[in-house]
């Protein structure tokens, strides 16, 4: 069982039964949220702006790794991980720089994570990405894509789960959407009320399902 526990943002932390790996750790006054709190044996950084990459103190502890916006593939504490190497924008980084998207398996889940995203995914980007089980997709626009754009990564990618993320919640200033222009017209969508949420391989849903955490 791998569970999966939202710490704001586009920060992630994911513990199976021997490590627990964290993605993009904000500060949280940075943004208007709680300090993320974990002891990750890996940090996963998509790029080094402050909404993603100024915590990683808060979420390490002795003989934390942290990987900062690395491509190609390798293993680390049992961990496989491929990092995609993509763009912050619709301008090949000419505005924002690049971004580098995240697959890694954890007790057999395949998990993809988006970080900030700025264009659709090429095919030879989704062939480099693979078979998703769950994939956190930013959503809330102006700095990432958008609701439309995001469906579009959710139809090329046909994850088993899809978590929003990189959207506008109480105490977020930032200029971007809230999370209902995604899931508009979408079916099985199903709101937690808890920022945790647990997965096994052997559950995960036959048709793609969006999860929608709460802090």
């Amino acid at each position: 069982m791998v569970k999966i526990k939202w710490l704001g943002h586009a920060c992630f932390e994911i513990k199976g039964k021997d490590v627990t790996v964290v993605t993009d750790p904000h500060d949280g006054a940075s943004l208007g949220l709680h300090e993320p709190k974990s002891e990750a044996d890996i940090v996963l950084v998509s790029h080094t702006h402050f909404d993603h990459a100024k915590g990683v103190e808060l979420v390490m502890k002795k003989g934390t790794i942290v990987f900062k916006e690395r491509s190609g593939e390798w293993e680390e504490k049992g961990v496989k991980i491929k990092g995609v190497f993509t763009y912050h924008d619709e301008s090949r980084g000419r505005e924002r720089g690049g971004n580098v998207v995240y697959v890694f398996e954890v007790d057999g889940v395949r998990f993809c994570h988006l970080g900030d995203l700025g264009h659709i995914l090429t095919s030879d980007q989704v062939e480099q990405i693979g078979d998703v089980d769950v994939l956190f997709v930013p959503v809330g626009g102006t700095y990432t894509i958008d609701a439309e754009g995001a469906t579009k990564i959710v139809e090329m990618l046909k994850p088993k789960i899809v978590i929003p993320m990189h959207y506008r919640i109480g105490g977020i200033s930032l200029p971007i959407s809230d999370v209902e222009p995604f899931l508009e017209g979408k079916e099985n969508v199903e709101k937690v009320s808890s920022r945790e949420y647990e997965v096994t391989k052997e559950t995960l849903p036959e048709k793609t399902k969006i999860v929608v955490l709460t802090l």
